[in-house]
């Protein structure tokens, strides 16, 4: 089983799916890295030699950010926003979709469980 950047890669996937269960690295991104590492994207994970992981870690040392430093910049991003007052700050900092959709209905990943009507007694 290969490790990179701190996780391990699954078994029995091509590798392109494989490297994007690193924090940090989507479809696109895999295949650039393959490419700049030689490999085919369909080989599977569980064929890789420790050369072919070398080149592919090192590659992703270079270049990217990934794990723990891409999640600390997505953090610090979203922490300067909400210090900005910005709209997208303001929406972040009350748990609210802040890329326009609807909130009369829907949002309710964000906002939680319906809280239902007050019940009135006589």
């Amino acid at each position: 089983m290969a490790r990179i950047a701190g996780v391990d890669l699954p078994k029995n996937k091509h590798i392109e799916i494989a490297l994007t269960y690193i924090y940090g690295i989507g479809r696109t991104t895999s295949r650039k890295i393959l490419e700049e590492a030689e490999l085919k994207y369909e080989t599977s994970s569980d064929e890789l030699t420790d050369q072919d992981i070398a080149r592919i870690r090192n590659i992703i040392d270079e270049k990217y950010s990934v794990e723990g430093d891409r999640r600390r910049e997505v953090g610090m991003d979203i922490k300067r926003l909400m210090d900005l007052g910005c709209y997208r700050g303001i929406r972040h900092r009350r748990s609210l979709p802040c890329h326009g959709q609807r909130t009369k209905t829907n949002a309710r990943t964000r906002k939680g469980p319906r809280r239902g009507a007050a019940v009135k007694r006589k």
